[in-house]
């Protein structure tokens, strides 16, 4: 095995290439195969293009029962098992089903059911042939085309009869173009008058043209059998050559399918045959024909003796034959009729339901039997690209017709040469030359020719490519990829690393070639070089090895004048005799070639017909165009009349002829559609597949389906499709690709006039996409019934010629609407053979290639983003298959379609858990759930990939995060502007979320594109200096102020001036001597209002026309303006605090009023329209609120002092529900709510701070500000002031903040000019994490698993709400609180600090109902039935207590370490230095102890839960012992091995006292079996930090730290991984990206909380998919509210609770003093008198 160059780094994108593994010696000889690129020894259809076909043998009269029965019940469900079990299709061949009854014995029919029948026995997979035998032998044929000399000799044995022949000779005629010469039937059609016409008109025609169709057949039929029978009996005609005349088509298939086939293959056919018992008497029944051969004699009606002789030598004779010779399955049942009516309805639907039960079984049972479940090209994506090429090498190959010298001249190169290196040969010609299919018969030839020349012991490699036919075809590096990968499994070469630079993968290609040798010689055969995308400079052709070594040959083909390739190759090859040019041929060479194609088909032309093929041959010889003409004559009759006109003179012409002539076959609108899905589907569509989307087309249904088949399943009967196929075969080519055959066009050409004829009206083409979205969305499967209703007018765009409508003859149907089922499939992204197993699947890769490319072409963005994007099976495929840059980038693909900011976000987070996931692909749910969680309530559009993690995530990760505190990671979009924010004079945000405007000092007006960076248009303002722009409402008009004291109008959409404005003003006051500028303009929806410095006007414009309309004159200087919303009023801020109100449509003046804090002038004006309400704020922050709702005369509602601080106001906001304001200046921020109109906070900046501005967010819970002279952005809780995250902004400091209501974004400009726009949504999410502040050092869960309580080292206690993860109460204490214990409700609290207090609070109302000081306490206990508690000191004597009243009930004298109450509340259990102790909690004295020898002490103890009495320890000798307090005995002693301590960590007892688990900080969990001593060792995923047992003692929950020699995984710090004990699985990881301080696992419910270092906790939960039960849990728990209602989380009001001042009871040595004369009684449990801490009875409310 050699090994290659193994410096270069393995890619992400292939997760499991077969070149990264040896070739295993086992492997099969078709896979070999494939991979030598030995295309001859590969089956008709290579491996994975497979599909079960099952051909369905019957008469259709009498079996139409069980037809419809199977195709309605029965195939669905087998094709379901198919795609689950093996990702192949099921598709049934039943050619009579949905056919027009009187096209049953049509001749084209009776052909084409022969040909499939032969496909179904080659190709089929599985079972092949199914026969429904019953009583019928069906009638004999009629001919379609018998040889002349039969047919003449027949027609005088006729006549010798005494039979009329004249039918026979109106309807048969001579072709002598046939070889040898036939007669053949004249079309319906041409033959029987108004049949043309019988489709559109009424149908009483069509009955008409019926009846004589079925005299007329009937007619021929006896001539023919008469005449064959005499001719027979004379000796004339031989019994082979007679039986095509007399049998039926049943005997024929029958006898196809089941004579003369090995025992094997008919393993795979069944037979089901139906004999009715004494049926002859029931022949008078006129519903029995059906049923049976008949004939009427006279007014007699009976059996056909003849037929039923047929039917049982067949029956009888020739199955049990074939059965005795094989394993064929035979079914035969006796049916019994109905005494009066026969073989009734409801005889036969007995047996038809026996029949489809019996149907289903036998088909899965051969299925399982026949097919393997191929899931080698699941994993392995280069078998698959192999294969893809492969399939298309073989049917190219079968298109190759014509023998020319460059084959010859390719074979001579392809040899291997003693002399010296050689170069690519290069193929080159324009269109339709045949480079494709002569590179195809190259590489087919390839093989044979290397062995014939060099001996059969030879073994050469051919490896061969359609560039730009395969996804991973189409990039040079995928492609060089492959290629390397192929070379070097059969050359047994391991590449350790794939390159990751292009330059690299070239050197390594280079090498590989060099393993070629004598005895396998390497051919590499790429096709269309102009195929290639150009990226790294590809089509420089840089990469092609130009020097090639002896044993290596390169054939590449191109087109002459694409891309400068050819002639980059001639600069690279010189040598002439290196290219091989495709020209047009001689006419007469092209000619002959055609002569021997039609010879071999047995036809020809007359030499009148072949003057006219000369003279298309003498207008173009291309090998496409020679094969296009003998689609076309090989249909002529020798009566045909031809003439110039009858054959095209280009290759466009004659596809286009080819497609009208098909058209005219198979109907206009079918071929339309049908055409138009296969070109538009990306990747081609498989038989079945256009079947289905066939059936869901209501137009094509239309137009094909009689009036009177509209039934259930309402579907297109297949013989159409399998018509089409057979009508363009050559042209309509098949390719494997993964594990279907899908149908394509054979070359470029021909895609693009089927795109020019077929999807040129884009309505059509819209309808279409969406369609086929539908169809793989599975929007109509699993019985939803799709509305068929049919349009006349619906296809006037496509200019065809309308049919009228078949239903028009009843008026019923052409009214209602129908609804059908359409039996179209369940799309899943993957089929799940075994729910249990979810990693063994097959992948639904049709739905992967087509569903994102129709959905985005139909504008589906619903669902593309929650049918795909927002899907987590979708996105776990992906990545499971090795797509996820794939993923990523349809992400983002759908975020330029909708714009909606949860994609964006979604990607990002993608992006930055990449590592994590394509190393663990099961923890995806848990990570993305980690992430989205905390911002779930500002993008609420992620609650639906939520609920799908919820939904699918545990098949694979069984970790369920409840609460994320993990903290947002952000960064905003950023855009440089200038050099320096000087030169910004505005940035006005617009509607659509990337799109700002930027007006700079230059007088420029630029429109940016924030995410792509890209500068949309400009406007130059004619180099005035720009003072100000603003966007109309709408959006539809840009207004620019200039230093010119002009208003300049633009279109903003054109960025066209409409016009321009000058502003005049009085020139009074403000300005001496000086130019007064525009001081300020606003705009209302129609209006421009602008005023100068120092003026009283306002100057109002009227935006449409440019015109100033009036001037609206003030008391004094106007400072502001504020159009209402409705553009209706205009309200003029000005100085002393007064406004004015003006009606912007007369220009009246409604009313002034002024504020009585008359020092300062209105700074902002603010409109509550929906209080009616005007808010005037000053320079200083003080407001006033006038009452607008009656216009002319506001009154007074408030006048707000805010007067405080001196300083000025920097920015004002209304918040969006117009309940708060919020008022920043440069040393405070206030919000002020409007309801009271009272100051509800207040931020003070520090001394050295200034604010530079302030917004609230969406919901008005948090305030985002920036400051002077730094660089972040700080986001605050408004309802605790705490500051919940500040964002870094890279680049600089801040001196500006903008605020874009439409999409709540913010923008951000920093000193450098850099403009970064930030989401306020995401921004805030931050703030929705609530944090205590300092590291969590202890955690206590309540007895019903709804609060955790936690310890900080602070003097609080925090209260948390389990299900929402927010702080609920606060405890405050007087010192650092040390100890905290729950009653087991949860209700009551006892807590201990370091200044010598314990604290009783009542948990629900937060009061401190008992304090007790006095001594300082190192260990708190409850006992079990909440009644005592245990307080231990270290100084002085401990007590137990009663919780109750707060008295003493005994002392308890000895110190005790880690102490624990039993489970009866016996013993309280703690260790002293080498002692282990139980103390009785009854008098505190030592009753029972255990005591080590010298020198040995206790290291670690745990009591069992199960068994009340037992307590494990583990002693300093490496010894467990198992003691029993209440014997004092030892049960069991286990010695672990020596040093086995020197580390010990932790130590967890399961319950039931059989399993321990020691950690000793290392990457080792070490399981001890407490009844055998045995020491199991289980590796963990790190260093394990802290783990705890399940309470059942299943499951072991361990956080453990990253080893620092993995790869960065963005800021992971430990890992959460939950380990099922009995089979030491991880059945769950989840990262941790903050220091976790403290684990904690529930005592019922699976839930883990832990605390981490910045004072937040997370919560998760435990899904094991074996316990599905557990599921439920996620559901309900409180968590996932926020997920499942519409209404946002609503946070409620954290409440703080202080202790008591004064102490209820101090403790001296002994005793107690209470503060009153008796204790006050904190409890309700009504105890009896006992003292005596008893038994868990009652626990405290």
């Amino acid at each position: 095995m050699k090994r290659m160059n193994p410096r270069w780094k393995s890619p992400t994108m292939w997760p499991s290439g077969v070149g990264s593994r040896q070739p295993c010696p086992r492997e099969s000889a078709l896979r070999k195969a494939a991979i030598s690129g030995n295309i001859n020894a590969l089956p008709h259809h290579v491996p994975t293009g497979r599909s079960v076909r099952v051909f369905i043998c019957a008469n259709p009269d009498d079996t139409e029962a069980e037809r419809n029965a199977l195709k309605e019940h029965v195939y669905p469900k087998l094709r379901d098992f198919c795609r689950e079990n093996y990702g192949i299709e099921f598709q049934v061949v039943d050619l009579y089903w949905g056919a027009d009854p009187e096209e049953w014995d049509s001749p084209e029919l009776q052909r084409l059911r022969m040909k499939l029948l032969e496909e179904c026995l080659k190709t089929s997979a599985g079972p092949c042939f199914v026969g429904l035998v019953g009583e019928k032998y069906g009638s004999i044929r009629v001919p379609g085309e018998v040889e002349s000399a039969e047919f003449e000799m027949i027609l005088d044995a006729a006549v010798e009869a005494g039979l009329d022949t004249h039918i026979l000779e109106e309807w048969y005629c001579r072709d002598e173009n046939s070889v040898p010469p036939a007669y053949y039937l004249k079309p319906k059609a041409q033959m029987l008058k108004n049949y043309q016409n019988s489709m559109e008109s009424s149908s009483a025609a069509k009955t008409k043209n019926d009846k004589a169709w079925r005299n007329v057949s009937e007619e021929i039929k006896r001539i023919f059998r008469t005449a064959v029978l005499q001719l027979q009996e004379k000796g004339t005609m031989k019994s082979a050559q007679a039986k095509k005349f007399l049998c039926s088509a049943l005997e024929d298939e029958l006898d196809f399918a089941l004579g003369k086939q090995t025992p094997a293959f008919l393993r795979k056919c069944v037979c089901y045959i139906r004999k009715i018992a004494n049926f002859d008497r029931f022949a008078k029944i006129p519903d029995m024909t059906r049923y049976m051969d008949i004939v009427v004699g006279g007014d007699r009606v009976m059996r056909n003796q003849e037929s039923y002789e047929r039917l049982l030598k067949i029956r009888d004779e020739f199955i049990p034959t074939v059965v005795a010779a094989s394993n064929l399955r035979v079914y035969s049942s006796v049916t019994h009729c109905d005494m009066k009516l026969g073989y009734s309805q409801e005889v036969e639907s007995n047996y038809v339901e026996g029949l489809c039960k019996q149907f289903y079984e036998d088909m899965v049972d051969i299925i399982q039997a026949t097919v393997q479940q191929n899931l080698g090209t699941e994993t392995d994506p280069l078998y698959d690209e192999i294969l893809q090429h492969l399939s298309l090498c073989k049917s190219y190959a079968e298109l190759y017709q014509f023998k020319t010298e460059s084959l010859d001249y390719i074979q001579e190169y392809l040899l291997p040469a003693k002399g010296s290196r050689m170069s690519p040969l290069v193929v080159y010609g324009g269109p339709c030359t045949g480079k494709t299919l002569l590179l195809s018969e190259v590489a087919k030839q390839a093989y044979t020719w290397l062995q014939q020349e060099m001996g059969p012991e030879t073994d050469p490699v051919v490896i061969v490519r359609f560039i730009g036919s395969s996804l991973l075809s189409t990039d040079l590096r995928t492609l060089l990829q492959s290629i390397c990968e192929q070379i070097a499994i059969n050359y047994r070469c391991l590449i350790h690393f794939l390159p990751n630079k292009i330059q690299e993968m070239k050197e390594l290609l280079i090498n590989l070639l060099s393993e070629s040798s004598f005895h396998r010689p390497l051919v590499i055969v790429l096709d269309a070089l102009e195929q290639l995308t150009d990226a790294d400079e590809v089509r420089k052709l840089w990469w092609l090895p130009i020097h090639l070594p002896r044993t290596v040959r390169i054939v590449v083909s191109t087109l002459p004048n694409k891309h400068g390739i050819l002639q980059k190759l001639r600069q690279l090859i010189h040598d002439e005799g290196y290219y091989v040019e495709l020209i047009q041929r001689d006419r007469k060479v092209c000619s002959q070639t055609l002569k021997q194609q039609l010879l071999g088909v047995k036809r020809k032309v007359t030499s009148g017909q072949q003057i006219y093929v000369n003279e298309a041959l003498a207008k173009c010889t291309l090998p496409m165009f020679v094969n296009l003409i003998y689609r076309e004559v090989v249909h002529w009759r020798s009566h045909k009349d031809v003439d110039d006109r009858s054959l095209c003179s280009t290759v466009h012409e004659s596809i286009e002829q080819l497609f009208y002539s098909v058209e005219n076959k198979l109907g206009q609108r079918f071929v339309f559609r049908a055409l138009g899905y296969i070109t538009m589907a990306k990747a081609g569509l498989t038989e079945v597949e256009l079947e289905d989307i066939l059936s869901l087309d209501n137009i094509v249904l239309g137009d094909v389906i009689v009036a009177t088949y509209l039934k259930n399943p309402l579907r297109i009967s297949y013989d159409l499709v399998a018509r089409l196929k057979e009508e363009l075969d050559g042209y309509l080519v098949e390719r494997q690709v993964r594990n279907v055959t899908l149908m394509v066009w054979a070359n470029r050409h021909l895609h693009l006039i089927a795109q020019k004829l077929y999807l040129s009206n884009e309505e059509d083409v819209h309808q279409m996409h969406s369609l086929l979205a539908e169809y793989f969305l599975g929007a109509w499967s699993g019985g939803r019934k799709k509305i068929f209703t049919y349009d006349n007018n619906h296809f006037t765009s496509l200019n065809i010629s309308h049919h009228k409508n078949p239903h028009q003859s009843h008026e019923k149907t052409s009214s209602d609407k129908y609804s059908y089922d359409r039996q179209t499939p369940e799309q899943p992204w993957v089929f799940q053979c075994n729910l249990l197993e979810p990693d063994i699947f097959f992948v639904n890769h049709r739905k992967m290639t087509e569903l994102v490319y129709h959905l985005t072409r139909s504008g589906r963005t619903d669902d593309l983003m929650f049918g795909v994007i927002m899907n987590f099976s979708w996105l776990y495929t992906m990545i499971k298959i090795g797509q996820f840059e794939k993923a990523v980038t349809d992400i983002d693909l759908a975020y330029s379609y909708t714009q909606e900011k949860e994609l964006k976000f979604l990607a990002t987070t993608l992006r930055s858990i990449k590592v994590k996931v394509l190393k663990n692909p099961a923890s995806l749910s848990a990570e993305l759930q980690q992430r989205l969680l905390p911002v779930v309530t500002s993008l609420p559009k992620l609650r639906h990939l939520l609920l799908e993690c919820d939904k699918d995530g545990p098949k694979y990760c069984s970790i369920v995060p409840l609460h994320s505190s993990m903290d947002v990671t952000y960064s905003p979009e950023r855009l440089t502007l200038c050099s320096s924010y000087m030169q910004i004079v505005e940035i006005v945000p617009t509607l659509a979320p990337n799109i700002v405007l930027v007006a700079l000092e230059d007088g420029s007006v630029s429109t940016w594109d924030v995410e792509s960076r890209q500068l949309q248009r400009q406007i130059d303002t004619a180099k005035s200096v720009v003072l100000g722009i603003r966007l109309t409402t709408d959006e539809k008009y840009l207004v620019v102020a200039t230093t010119k004291n002009t208003l300049l109008i633009y279109d903003n959409h054109k960025s066209c001036l409409l016009s321009e404005v000058e502003i005049k003003g009085s020139k009074q006051g403000g300005v001496t001597g000086g130019v007064a500028f525009i001081n300020g303009f606003t705009l209302s929806t129609h209006h421009a209002l602008a005023w100068l410095e120092a003026s009283k006007e306002v100057n109002v414009i009227d935006l449409l026309y440019g015109w100033p309309l009036y001037q609206f004159h003030c008391w004094y200087e106007v400072t502001c303006v504020q159009c209402s919303p409705d553009g209706m009023y205009a309200f003029c801020g000005q100085y002393l605090n007064t406004a004015s109100i003006f009606h912007l449509g007369n220009g009246d003046k409604l009313a002034t009023v002024t504020s009585e804090f008359s020092g300062g002038f209105v700074k902002s004006i603010l409109i509550l329209d929906t209080l009616s309400q005007m808010v005037m704020v000053d320079n200083e922050g003080s407001l006033s609120v006038w009452n607008t709702k009656e216009i002319t005369n506001p009154r007074l509602m408030e006048d707000y002092d805010c007067r405080g601080d001196d300083s000025e106001v920097v920015g004002i906001e209304l918040s969006e529900d117009q309940r708060s304001i919020l008022i920043c200046k440069a040393r405070s921020i206030e919000v002020l709510d409007t309801k009271v109109w009272k100051m509800v906070e207040k931020f003070k900046a520090k001394r050295t701070e200034r604010f530079v501005a302030a917004v609230l967010s969406k919901n008005g819970q948090s305030i985002v500000a920036s400051m002077e002279n730094t660089s972040s952005i700080f986001v605050w809780r408004r309802d605790s002031g705490q500051c919940m995250a500040s964002l870094i902004e890279i680049s600089g400091a801040i001196v500006k903040l903008i605020k874009s209501t439409h999409h709540n974004l913010l923008l951000s400009v920093a000193s450098s000019g850099v403009l970064s726009v930030w989401d306020i949504d995401i921004i805030t999410a931050m703030s929705n994490i609530d944090k205590t502040g300092k590291k969590i050092q202890t955690l206590q869960l309540s007895g019903r698993e709804d609060y955790v309580f936690t310890m900080d080292g602070s003097e609080a206690v925090h209260k948390w709400n389990f299900g929402t993860g927010f702080i609920e109460t606060v405890f405050k204490h007087e010192g650092i609180v040390e100890n905290c214990v729950l009653t087991s409700s949860g209700d009551l609290m006892v807590t201990s600090d370091d200044k010598s207090s314990q604290y009783i609070w009542q948990t629900t109302t937060g009061e401190n109902i008992f304090r007790i000081n006095g001594q300082k306490i190192s260990q708190l206990l409850i006992t079990h039935n909440d009644q005592f508690v245990v307080s231990l000191c270290e100084q002085n004597a401990s007590r137990v207590w009663r919780l109750g009243t707060g008295h003493k009930v005994c002392n308890i004298l000895v110190t005790l370490q880690n102490a624990l109450i039993t489970t009866a509340n016996t013993f309280l259990v703690g260790s002293s230095k080498n002692k282990l102790l139980a103390v009785s909690l009854w008098s505190g004295s030592v009753s029972k102890k255990f005591v080590c020898d010298d020198g040995i002490t206790i290291v670690n103890f745990k009591l069992i839960p199960d068994c009340p009495d037992c307590v494990v320890f583990i002693t300093s000798t490496e010894t467990v012992f198992i003691w029993n307090v209440a014997d004092e005995s030892v049960c069991r002693r286990v010695q672990l091995p020596t040093n086995f301590l020197k580390n010990l960590e932790d130590f967890q007892i399961s319950p039931n006292g059989k399993v321990g688990i020691v950690s000793k900080g290392d990457e080792n969990i070490n399981v001890l079996d407490l009844h055998s001593g045995k020491l199991r060792l289980v590796h963990a995923a790190g260093i394990i930090w802290r783990q705890k047992l399940s309470r059942d003692g299943r499951y072991l929950v361990y956080v453990c730290f990253r080893s620092s020699d993995e790869d960065d995984e963005a800021g992971v710090v430990s890992n959460l991984i939950v380990m099922r004990l009995a089979d030491g699985k991880s059945i769950g990881t989840c990262s941790l990206y903050k220091t976790p301080t403290f684990l904690s696992l529930s005592q019922r419910a699976l839930n883990i909380i832990i605390g981490f270092e910045d004072g937040s906790i997370g919560t998760y939960t435990v899904v094991d998919r074996v316990d599905a039960a557990l599921k439920i849990k996620i559901a309900t728990s409180n968590s996932r509210q926020i997920v499942n209602n519409a209404s946002q989380k609503v946070r409620p009001k954290c409440g703080n609770h202080s202790f008591k001042t004064v102490a209820d009871c101090t403790w001296r040595e002994s005793t107690e003093v209470f503060s009153r004369d008796s204790p006050i009684n904190v409890s309700d449990s009504g105890e009896g008198e006992s003292t005596t801490p008893t038994k868990k009875t009652e626990s405290l409310q």
